[in-house]
């Protein structure tokens, strides 16, 4: 189990299997002491010795799982732990893609197996494993069938999928992870089902200037999450982190996000999102574009 109030260098040392590889180093992280990790597609951070947790997104269904040993091999030559989201739905056009039905089965226990399976899987792993199953349920844009429920149909359906997880795989960490909006906690699902409190922190210039009429800083645009996401008492970690804009937006920010601060004694990890933004933002902002060689605006 997690302990409140972990440090950071205490998550670090959890983290880390061993010294980073002498062979190639190349670190494109930001600087700072805070523990960093990345979902990484495309492989910006392979030879980059800094960072301690490699992210992966999977669909529950219609999933390849011998790629999650293909993933422990990788974690574990680059002496990373591993965070795993889990999506409660299929990346295939399917309707089962359908709130209606992902809630239903749920309570009827068709994903049982299903979830049971998967984290048999993940179980077997050696490296150390964190699940964040179901994120942002709070976010209202309708990006994910799981988010927006009547909270007590979330709760339930996270309670019942968490309770399966841990009796197939003991040993590892559970993250919930909600964007970190206001009403976030009417999703908490309590103690004894949360190790780790996960928040959402991304930063895009043009919506800054259009609905702030100024450049936000990370610290503006973290700290009424981490506020909401520590009253928990649970280590918190920024599980998925991006900003694009002009140079001098994206250098703020860079020399920002691993630095460690007192108002944040909870924070004990982020997690960069190496990717171009795969839902479009509203209002016609487009899919921001968060991939290190990318998120400059030129």
């Amino acid at each position: 189990m997690w302990k409140p109030l972990a440090s950071a260098v205490a998550l670090a040392l959890c983290l880390s299997t061993g010294p980073a590889p002498l062979a190639a180093q190349q670190s494109v992280s930001p600087p700072g002491d805070v523990p960093w990790g990345a979902y990484d597609p495309n492989g910006d951070f392979t030879n980059d010795p800094v960072p301690v947790i490699e992210h992966l997104f999977l669909p529950w269904e219609d999933v390849y799982l011998p790629s999650l040993n293909e993933a422990d091999a990788y974690a574990q030559a680059h002496h990373r732990a591993l965070l795993i989201t889990l999506e409660p739905w299929t990346w295939s056009r399917s309707e089962r893609n359908t709130a209606q039905h992902l809630r239903n089965g749920i309570a009827a226990g068709d994903y049982d197996a299903n979830m049971r399976q998967i984290c048999t899987v993940m179980g077997s792993l050696k490296s150390n494993v964190t699940l964040r199953w179901a994120h942002e349920m709070e976010d209202k844009s309708g990006q994910f069938i799981w988010s927006g429920w009547p909270p007590k149909d979330y709760i339930s359906a996270f309670q019942r999928m968490i309770t399966i997880c841990r009796k197939a795989a003991p040993s590892i960490r559970i993250m919930w992870s909600p964007m970190g909006e206001p009403g976030l906690e009417d999703y908490y699902p309590g103690d004894d089902y949360v190790d780790v409190v996960g928040i959402s922190v991304f930063g895009l210039q043009a919506w800054d200037q259009a609905k702030f009429s100024h450049d936000r800083s990370y610290v503006e645009v973290m700290g009424p999450k981490y506020e909401r996401a520590a009253r928990f008492g649970k280590p918190v970690v920024v599980a998925e982190l991006g900003y694009s804009g002009s140079q001098a937006y994206v250098d703020a920010w860079e020399k920002s996000v691993r630095v460690t601060r007192p108002e944040y004694p909870n924070l004990v990890g982020v997690v960069y999102y190496d990717q171009r933004e795969v839902y479009p933002w509203p209002e016609g902002f487009g899919l921001p574009d968060w991939r290190i060689n990318s998120r400059v605006i030129k």
